[in-house]
Formats: C-alpha cells, structure tokens, sequence
C-alpha cells in the first residue's frame, strides 16, 4: 500500500511498474493490493492493473480486498451473510479463491463452514505474536494458508542482518506461511528475496525468539479507532433477520 498512500505521498507510478515488473520476472506469483475501497481509493488496483498488462496478468495470483468502507453504514453483517455471498461470485467464476484478513479464530471457523477459506491475513513478526495463540493454530487445523503482512515488525527490522534473520524467521514457520513486506525500491526487494536464502537452524530460531517472547512485546498495534479491525467479530447467524 505504500505505493499508492500512506508513508508520504503517492510514488511516481512509472517507477512502480518496473518495480512490478521486476518482481514478476524474480519470480513472484502472488500479489496483495489493499482494501480497494479505502486506500486511494482505487489506485493502488489501478496501478496494478496497468504493471500487469501485455500478458502478465497469467503470471500471479492477485488478492484484493474489500469491507473498510461500510457504504450501507452496517458494519455488523453477519460473516456467514457476507462468504455466502462470495460463495456465488466463485461459483459464477469471478472470483477464484476466498480469504479473510485480521480475522479471530471464531469468525474463520464460521466463514469456513460457509465456503473454504483459501488464506487469512495476519501481521507476524517477530515484534507481533499474537496470532501464535488462537488464529494461526485454527488456520493450520483447518488448512488454510497464512498471509503474513508486516514480516519485517513496521520497519523495526528493515535493514542489514535484522532484516535477513527476522523475514527469515518467518519464512521458517512453515510452507503454508507466504510473508508480503511492502517496498517501493527495487533495491529493497532484492533484499526481502535475499532472505530466502538465509537457513535457521532450531537453536537459531528459538535464539531468535527470545530477544522478542510472545508475551514481552507490548502495545497496541493499531490506535483505538481502528480497534474493531483486528481479531474482528460479526454478530452470530442466529441475530440476523434478512430486510
């Protein structure tokens, strides 16, 4: 999202679509464009679109998101109510996949029993272990793929060795864990695929985790406003009435 807003203005969109396009040709395959109806609004899809033409668009697996901006002024939709719906775009083919982002292990349970969930989003780093409790354990029982936005703890870790230990570090959960660190320098995405070729032995990575244990790190991660975001919560099915 730091393409489009946010972290200063919005980068110089030529510059972005080489940098799309050097990661496309380095190999990525999946690419996660924020909430399209918040950030921009719109343009960071917008620029994607244009980085993906000429045939490239075969190339990844895209993943957008909606639900920040409640135009009917009803944030309380029951889950159930809302993968229901994505049910059909997937069944009609204009959707592939569906997923959830900043989501408690309650709603993933209910969303699942709905449709399979293919991924859910989650920040985790070393600086953010929360999810180690509830969330990621129902993810892995129910097999579903984990999106680990913020891999590099917000920029606490985004540079020299930390960047290479902390990133991997969590590529070392496991393959069904997919980290996305934001850059907007093609320099500074050759040094997130660089940590890929970083090994971490068990010693290494317990090491690791003590200069950040799960219950040291302290704060919120986002300001009281935005609180609902996270671990979000919908109303049970049962307190629904269809209008």
């Amino acid at each position: 999202m730091g393409m489009s807003s946010f972290y200063g203005p919005p980068k110089p969109e030529p510059d972005m679509i080489e940098l799309i396009h050097h990661a496309v040709a380095a190999g990525v395959t999946f690419l996660s464009t924020p909430p399209a109806d918040m950030y921009g609004p719109h343009t960071n899809e917008l620029l994607i679109g244009k980085a993906l033409q000429g045939g490239k668009r075969e190339n990844v697996e895209l993943a957008t998101k909606f639900g920040i901006t409640f135009s009917d002024g009803k944030p309380t939709i029951m889950e159930e109510v809302t993968i229901g719906e994505l049910k059909n775009l997937v069944e009609e083919g204009k959707i592939k996949y569906i997923g959830l982002s900043e989501a408690s292990a309650s709603t993933i349970r209910r969303a699942h029993a709905v449709h399979p969930i293919t991924a859910v989003q989650l920040e985790w780093s070393l600086w953010t272990r929360d999810a180690e409790e509830d969330v990621i354990p129902t993810c892995r029982e129910l097999g579903i793929g984990i999106v680990a936005y913020s891999p590099l703890g917000r920029g606490f870790f985004s540079s020299g060795a930390k960047l290479w230990l902390t990133q991997s570090w969590v590529h070392h959960q496991g393959s069904d864990v997919c980290p996305i660190p934001g850059t907007t320098k093609i320099e500074n995405f050759n040094q997130n695929v660089g940590a890929l070729a970083v090994k971490l032995t068990p010693e290494e990575m317990d090491k690791l985790e003590s200069y950040a244990a799960a219950g040291e790190v302290q704060g919120e991660r986002y300001p009281q406003k935005l609180a609902t975001w996270q671990d979000s919560e919908t109303p049970p099915l049962s307190s629904w009435k269809s209008e």
